[in-house]
């Protein structure tokens, strides 16, 4: 055999890579008989679901939601609750909050005075010894004194016994409530913190504090709620705007819906669309920042605020800033000169994955259910991530209330171990150490559920990322099998069965669960390794160097490239499997080696047609949050009034792109799914058939013609 035969007919670059396809005349797509694959695996994933199951019902039956928004008083009884003596009681009062600079704050995750649920917060100074001079002379000081007390006090008792019964506050001041909690009614006068006109006052006991104290007791608090306070504000927002965000999203879902259709009948006029859409997008973002910033620098703002008492949580504080806005205009110039850039090298192979995305169009066209998946696809991941998140709250919350010992002054011996309430008072503790409180800590346990909670905690997160994977796995799947079925069908459309996608969904379901399950775990725990990194960071992040930095972010950026290289890979074994209906180490294996064998043509289709529909998911997800940022800013008030009382403007905002995004990217996902079904099954096109009569190919001459082109002018250009 000469070279040149050698060359063209067993290339040594595919020599390593298998063997092509050959002819065979009974093949018509994808193979009928078939059996279960991956039973192993199988078998695992469903233990897996049912423990997942078995572990919510427990979660359910030991937890308590209701823990994560009512606060909690020193007996554990929420403050608000229904049907309880606090009912209208739904504000927490701290006795001594000049108690809660204490460093037990931090290792106990609780203030050490005693809390109590209140109706209002005190609006005045006044200490218990000027209350019982006033109280002989006007019973009404002891009737607006003892709301902040507890049920049993009695105002005629000495401050020494009232600081032993700890029946009431030494003394009261000015507040207002702030996360249904009694804080300090800071304001400013000249410059100056003060707190009811005052810099200074008397704290009951006969010392003199400062406003300054006060302030560092409220933010030793704080640091205790700034994560209950931003969560609890977002779903205040998200109360408020529920229902115009799933306007949001429906608007998304049908644009994305629009433009599919329409890439059908003008896939080349509605990509200068998606990229004029873009490019404009971007530049308004640009030109609205730099409004900002200029606005910013203009006037720069020169009162004290609530946020500079540290209050309030820091991060709207941040939209205050012009740095913010100058961050923001730099990152959009260059996603906006990167586009351009990619537009104007890309355009040969753009005007190629134009023609794919036609040839797709075609094939979704003869199979129109394919375009109501997604919805299927949605109903199934928002089934994942409620339960995901309701399990996750009730196995925070699980538990009975637990009760330790607090010193006010910290030297107790006993501090900080468990106690009962009800019997607190006759124990040796309360006489070893006098003035020390038995209060609620916690909700807890020390069964051997309790003891595991934080184990659960990651069974729940790890289980939750493999039925999500495996959700888009059975999604890819089944899409597959439908358009493979289209490619090899001679006749389009009277050789195409009835039913593709039902039948192709019904075979993935049936045989190969377990292939599916094994292609979504591999995914699941390389996601699981990158949380777990991303958390050992935060947990260390005091203590690195500029050594341990380098290496999280070359272990960030490894992660990465192996997450989207292993998915790239796992998309097209799931196109096998849909075709010959083998396993998944197989499937893979065909799918990396046939790929191989032509990769000149993988260079030529895949990314450049992902790049033209990510173009199409940026164009909704930016023109859906365009309009979301003008009426969630109250700047559409023509069409139609927005809300006035939210907190963070940026909750709602962020969800509808989110959410916007992710609803074109299941739609655009067909599209993306069906060219490289098509692509696949072309490549295996060739191998089988050469063009004759007798070995006719499935493809379209024009498509056929333009795959052929490219691949073979790199070719000559080496040679």
């Amino acid at each position: 055999m000469s070279n040149t035969e050698k060359t063209a007919d067993t290339p040594s670059e595919e020599e390593d890579f298998g063997d092509p396809r050959t002819y065979d005349p009974d093949f018509k797509g994808p193979v009928a008989n078939r059996s279960c694959t991956d039973v192993l695996c199988c078998m695992i994933f469903l233990l897996c679901i049912i423990g997942y199951i078995v572990l919510g019902l427990v979660a359910w039956v030991h937890g308590d939601p209701r823990r994560a928004t009512y606060p909690t008083d020193s007996q554990g009884h929420f403050c608000g609750q229904k049907g309880t003596p606090n009912e209208n009681k739904t504000i927490l009062f701290y006795f001594n909050l000049l108690r809660c600079t204490s460093p037990s704050v931090m290792l106990n995750l609780q203030c050490p005075t005693t809390q109590i649920c209140v109706s209002k917060c005190p609006e005045k100074f006044l200490t218990y010894v000027e209350m019982q001079l006033l109280y002989t002379k006007d019973k009404s000081y002891w009737e607006d004194y003892r709301q902040f007390c507890k049920t049993t006090a009695k105002p005629a008792k000495s401050l020494t016994q009232l600081l032993l019964d700890d029946d009431c506050p030494t003394a009261i001041f000015p507040s207002k409530p702030f996360l249904q909690r009694c804080f300090p009614d800071f304001s400013t006068k000249n410059g100056t913190l003060t707190i009811g006109s005052r810099v200074v006052f008397q704290d009951g006991n006969g010392k003199t504090r400062s406003v300054i104290e006060l302030r560092d007791a409220a933010n030793g608090i704080n640091k205790l709620l700034d994560a209950k306070s931003l969560g609890l504000k977002v779903f205040e927002d998200y109360a408020t705007t529920w229902y115009w965000i799933l306007i949001g999203l429906t608007i998304a879902m049908f644009l994305s819906w629009i433009f599919l259709i329409l890439l059908r009948f003008i896939a080349g006029c509605l990509f200068w669309v998606f990229i004029i859409g873009v490019i404009g997008i971007i530049g308004y973002g640009i030109w609205y920042c730099y409004q900002e910033y200029t606005k910013l620098q203009e006037h720069p703002s020169s009162v004290l605020t609530i946020y500079d008492i540290g209050i309030q949580t820091s991060i709207s504080m941040y939209f205050q800033l012009k740095q913010t806005w100058f961050t923001f205009m730099i990152i959009l110039c260059i996603i906006e000169v990167t586009v351009i850039l990619m537009l104007i090298f890309l355009r040969n192979r753009i005007r190629v994955a134009i023609i794919l995305l036609k040839e797709g169009s075609k094939a979704i066209g003869y199979i129109p259910s394919t375009l109501v998946y997604p919805a299927l696809t949605f109903i199934l991941l928002s089934i994942c991530i409620c339960y995901w998140v309701v399990t996750a709250v009730f196995l925070a919350t699980s538990g009975v209330p637990v009760y330790k010992v607090i010193a006010p002054e910290g030297h107790c011996i006993h501090e900080n171990q468990t106690c009962d309430p009800e019997i607190f008072n006759t124990t040796e503790i309360a006489k070893a150490c006098p003035g020390a409180l038995c209060n609620f800590a916690f909700y807890g346990g020390k069964s051997l559920y309790h003891q595991y909670i934080p184990t659960f905690h990651v069974y729940n997160l790890f289980v939750f990322l493999w039925l999500i994977n495996f959700v888009i796995a059975l999604g890819q799947c089944a899409l597959a099998g439908a358009f493979a079925t289209y490619y090899w069908a001679m006749k389009k459309p009277d050789d195409i069965p009835r039913y593709p996608l039902f039948t192709s969904f019904g075979r993935a379901i049936r045989y190969h669960t377990g292939s599916l399950a094994f292609g979504s775990l591999i995914i699941a725990l390389i996601q699981m390794f990158k949380i777990i990194l991303e958390y050992l960071d935060h947990r260390l992040k005091r203590t690195q160097n500029t050594l341990s930095k380098f290496l999280k972010c070359c272990l960030r950026c490894c992660f990465w490239c192996l997450e989207n290289a292993i998915k790239f890979l796992n998309r097209n074994a799931y196109i096998m499997i849909a075709i010959y209906g083998r396993n998944f180490c197989r499937s893979a294996k065909d799918a990396f080696n046939l790929l191989m064998r032509n990769v000149l043509k993988v260079a030529v289709t895949d990314e450049v047609t992902y790049f033209v529909l990510f173009l199409g998911k940026i164009l909704v997800a930016g023109s859906i949050g365009v309009l979301a940022f003008l009426f969630f800013t109250q700047r559409l008030p023509v069409i139609a009034q927005g809300p006035t009382s939210l907190n963070y403007y940026w909750v709602p905002l962020l969800t509808v792109i989110f959410g916007s995004y992710l609803i074109a990217h299941g739609f655009f996902s067909v599209y993306a799914m069906c060219v490289e079904t098509i692509f696949i099954c072309f490549c295996e096109d060739l191998e089988r058939n050469d063009g004759s009569t007798e070995k006719p190919y499935f493809i379209t001459p024009n498509l056929h013609g333009i795959l052929i082109k490219k691949q073979l002018i790199p070719q000559k250009q080496k040679e």
